[in-house]
């Protein structure tokens, strides 16, 4: 194992957050070694991160490996004024699996446009418009039926695509109020749509 620095006698060891740190502090430097000890400890987590939100084992690996790589390439961005390196990680971690979600939605929704452009049965645009416009009046509606922690907190989560503990980060709540605020507010929601139809 390679030691990161001498500490004085009489200060404490650096902790993890601390480890981290100053390993990203050295792959910004071009340190290889540095480097294989931050895909060591933080490869496991991204990897859970991107197949939590992928859940394709072989596309969660391969953006997982790309995370990793970006980490190194762009290691010297991080700003420990603006969080902890584990946080930046597993952000950079979320955002390329949810880039990559939402990549394979794309794709999925072109094809099923030219699809619906190759079908030969007539399709009513207005009719579909103001369906879509209807159903987005119903869900704004339900939405202020929650409560502003509610609304909150299922706004960052499924509008803004942060996960439950970066909502709890964010809100500067325990993280199984979260969970309970989203739980209730979804079971609100879905109440009030199907109320709706």
């Amino acid at each position: 194992m390679v030691t990161l620095r001498s500490v004085p006698a009489g200060q404490p060891e650096p902790g993890p957050a601390d480890r981290l740190e100053q390993l990203l502090g050295r792959c910004a430097r071009g340190d290889t070694a540095a480097f294989e000890q931050v895909y060591d400890s933080m490869a496991g987590p991204v990897l859970g991160v991107a197949t939590t939100v992928i859940r394709n084992r072989a596309q969660a690996e391969e953006v997982a490996q790309d995370v990793l790589v970006e980490i190194w390439r762009t290691s010297a961005r991080y700003s420990p004024e603006r969080g902890s390196a584990r946080g930046w990680i597993m952000t950079i971690a979320h955002r390329r699996a949810v880039d990559r979600v939402r990549h394979a939605q794309a794709e999925s929704d072109r094809e099923e446009r030219v699809a619906r452009r190759d079908d030969d049965r007539p399709y009513d645009q207005v009719a579909d418009e103001v369906e879509s416009t209807v159903e987005r009046e119903q869900v704004r509606r339900c939405l202020q039926s929650l409560t502003e922690l509610q609304r909150e907190s299922v706004s960052l989560a499924y509008y803004d695509g942060y996960t439950y503990s970066e909502v709890a980060q964010l809100l500067r709540t325990p993280l199984g109020t979260v969970k309970t605020r989203l739980r209730d507010g979804l079971i609100r929601l879905r109440d009030c749509m199907g109320a709706g139809r």
